[in-house]
């Protein structure tokens, strides 16, 4: 394919040859070959715009979120819902959010508790077994899933590519042995910015892979690690109850099952003993800075409290707690007030079966028609490109002056999705409210999500603050603009 440039340089260069005969076939008009010019985007308040870069500017050398994050993962540490380190941290965030002067209340919500108990696994028989041996494989239980006994299991492993590959395989293949799901993170999209594209295409197997697997009597179901690193870290997460083990080995060991098991016989002996135990009562942590002229109306800066408790909850997800608390406490330092409600939330179950959020929208029914958007963050705390955005074009043309603010640090992207940009953003979108989630650069975010990587080293402050920039801008503009933006 020839681009526009290449015609571009094609035409130029034909006119230098030619000269005056091709001049002669047709008058040329100047604005032949001028772009269009595209209409101005709707211009905001010379007040307004002077408080947004200094907001900005503020951020940029303000370690406030970065003190958040460590303190959240060094001094409380894995924050999984139902634990003591997750009251703490809610009871923590709760004390921050009155510091800064906002009208705090702790919403219950009833969760599900999960513990993770003994896991091990090794291959007790395989091609070319040194007589006496075994190998061990490393693996971690997944969220949701049914535990073995304390002795664990001893199965053959049947290897699936693919959904359909299991299907293939059917029922007299696969009952009674452990499945294996060997679907590799697609690095290539992660290192080219769909991080998040690779990620939805594996996460499916350690969502459903136990469910399908169960179905057609498999023992256990193990799922190949949804990440781009291989450092022989497994990666955990959630997987829909199913009632067999359900656990994630290394991209390293699917690697060498999968090849041991195309040279004959594998048989592994696997231990995951965790297990849900009852309900627990926990709370989203709400915040308000209630607004000068328009109280009633709301813009939510939020991010989710819980974590996994392989690592310490960095970058999934204290970061995108902590930026929405500089949000509050940049306009605190600067002395601003928003016309509407700036509401901060601290969000609790993301990482289990969202009931966090979902019963936000349940409690906030009556005034979800006021919220005027919303903006999550749950990417990482790498470098901000911009945001996300399940909005009109007419909304993100009123968008555009933020966005000429955020571009000296490069977040002045706007990309519009059909999708809800972040999950505990979903019910409000689903209603109709505008909705953002910070877009950053993903590309090594799945080598450290899930797993005992996700650790306070992992934020680099500079990039941080600029996130915390981003979020704070675009919050305070949300808020503070002459009319809501239209649905």
């Amino acid at each position: 394919m020839i681009h526009a440039r290449s015609v571009s340089g094609l035409l130029l260069l034909s006119t230098l040859i030619t000269g005056p005969v091709l001049a002669q076939k047709r008058p040329r008009a100047d604005s032949d070959y001028e772009r269009p010019q595209a209409p101005a985007p709707p211009s905001l308040p010379a007040t307004l715009l002077q408080e947004l870069v200094a907001i900005r500017d503020a951020a940029l050398t303000d370690d406030y979120a970065y003190r958040q994050v460590a303190h959240l993962t060094e001094n409380i540490g894995p924050r999984p819902v139902g634990s003591p380190q997750a009251q703490a941290a809610i009871d923590y965030v709760a004390g921050e959010m009155r510091k800064l002067g906002l009208d705090v209340r702790l919403e219950p919500v009833q969760a599900r508790h999960w513990i993770r108990g003994a896991e091990s696994a090794e291959l007790v028989e395989y091609p070319g077994q040194v007589a006496g041996s075994t190998q061990k494989i490393v693996l971690t239980a997944l969220g949701g899933n049914h535990p073995t006994s304390p002795e664990g299991i001893t199965a053959d492993v049947v290897v699936a590519n693919s959904f359909a590959d299991l299907g293939r395989l059917g029922r007299q293949n696969v009952a009674g042995k452990i499945v294996l799901f060997n679907v590799a993170f697609d690095k290539r999209k992660a290192d080219n910015g769909y991080a998040g594209e690779a990620y939805e295409e594996a996460v499916a197997y350690r969502a459903l892979g136990a469910r399908q697997a169960a179905e057609l009597g498999a023992a256990a179901s193990l799922v190949r690690s949804v990440g781009g690193a291989n450092y022989r870290l497994p990666h955990t997460g959630g997987s829909r109850a199913a009632d067999i083990p359900a656990g994630a080995v290394t991209s390293e060991d699917a690697d060498l099952i999968a090849d041991l098991a195309s040279q004959g016989k594998v048989r592994m002996h696997i231990i995951l003993a965790s297990q849900t135990a009852e309900e627990v009562s926990t709370f989203n942590v709400v915040g308000d800075l209630k607004g000068s002229e328009h109280p009633e109306q709301v813009v939510i800066v939020s991010g989710h409290l819980d974590s996994w408790d392989l690592g310490t909850g960095a970058i999934d997800d204290a970061a995108g707690v902590a930026v929405a608390l500089e949000a509050a406490e940049l306009m605190q330092q600067l002395h601003l007030r928003p016309k509407r409600t700036l509401r901060v939330i601290a969000w609790i179950d993301e990482e289990n079966l969202g009931r966090g959020h979902l019963e936000y929208a349940k409690v906030h029914a009556a005034e979800i028609g006021q919220h005027v958007a919303a903006i999550e963050s749950d990417l990482g705390a790498s470098h901000p490109l911009g945001f996300r955005a399940k909005i009109s074009p007419e909304a993100a043309a009123r968008l555009q002056p933020v966005l000429e603010v955020l571009r000296p640090s490069g977040a002045n992207l706007l990309l519009l999705s059909s999708d809800t940009p972040e999950a505990d953003l979903d019910p409000l979108a689903k209603q109709g409210v505008p909705v953002l989630g910070l877009l950053q650069d993903g590309r090594t975010y799945f080598n450290y999500h899930h797993t005992a990587a996700d650790t306070l080293d992992k934020i680099v402050p500079l990039e941080l603050r600029e996130n915390a920039a981003a979020m704070a801008v675009m919050g305070y503009a949300l808020a503070s603009m002459p009319d809501p933006l239209p649905r």
